[in-house]
């Protein structure tokens, strides 16, 4: 099954590129060789250039400390298990007291470093980070990967914190919704959604279809459209029948 997913406002839009930026970081750093651990500083940089675009650690708090007062208010109910309810406001607790004790602005430990701001510069230049442009980066490229990974971990640390929290805020907004099964006839499905918010949507479909989504959304109406590639890879409408499974998620 392929899932895929749509950020209906923009500050899910960001969040979705973090996550996706940071599961490319977390694979290329558990490579060896020095051309991997490159691609996972170069990442790095990419984080801070969409984190940049907005005061996300506020953002975060506020919404952890929003999910906890909501979780608080099921302590009454008698259909919430007590200790699946208290592992994951204690998780919030953790997650958000770890944001709060991160000091200074996203990143700032990047931007303060002369020597990592002179390799982002050349990064933005395609194949600017050559050891003629810079002989520093080629030398430190060259010490083990051992030391290389020391250095690229100390990098991110200030950052991890946020990218918890980051994980936290999906993670609950994914469980938010339940899945519905649907049929798209002729390869289309529309569905009112009468000027209810949503957060985000997830659609499944079993990969053996060949189907391809192409999603557009807003709070009054959600069409999906779905696709399928020939041999030169250029989507064309596929006119079948094709069945899906839909999550609407809010908080």
């Amino acid at each position: 099954m392929i899932v895929y997913e749509y950020p209906f406002n923009e500050r899910i839009r960001t969040l979705l590129r973090l996550e996706d930026l940071y599961d490319k970081f977390k694979f290329f750093i558990q490579q060896e060789h020095a051309m991997q651990h490159h691609v996972a500083l170069a990442t790095i940089f990419d984080m801070l250039e969409v984190a940049g675009r907005a005061d996300l650690k506020s953002d975060l708090l506020q919404e952890l400390e929003r999910q906890r007062q909501s979780l608080l208010g099921y302590r009454s109910n008698p259909n919430v298990e007590p200790h699946t309810l208290d592992a994951i406001l204690s998780e919030l607790d953790s997650v958000s007291g770890a944001l709060v004790s991160a000091q200074g602005k996203t990143g700032q430990n990047i931007r303060d470093n002369e020597w990592l701001m002179s390799i982002r510069g050349r990064t933005i230049i395609p194949g600017g980070a050559c050891e003629f442009d810079l002989p520093s980066y080629y030398a430190w490229q060259q010490r083990s990967s051992e030391q290389r990974l020391a250095d690229i971990h100390a990098w991110f640390a200030p950052l991890a914190p946020l990218f918890a929290a980051l994980a936290l805020v999906l993670r609950l907004l994914r469980d938010s919704g339940g899945p519905v099964k649907l049929i798209a006839s002729a390869g289309s499905y529309q569905q009112m959604l009468q000027g209810k918010v949503y957060q985000m949507l997830r659609l499944t479909l079993d990969e053996s279809s060949g189907a391809i989504p192409e999603i557009s959304a807003n709070k009054y109406m959600l069409w999906v459209r779905f696709t399928t590639q020939g041999g030169d890879l250029k989507p064309k409408p596929l006119e079948e029948d094709v069945p899906f499974e839909l999550t609407l998620c809010n908080f």
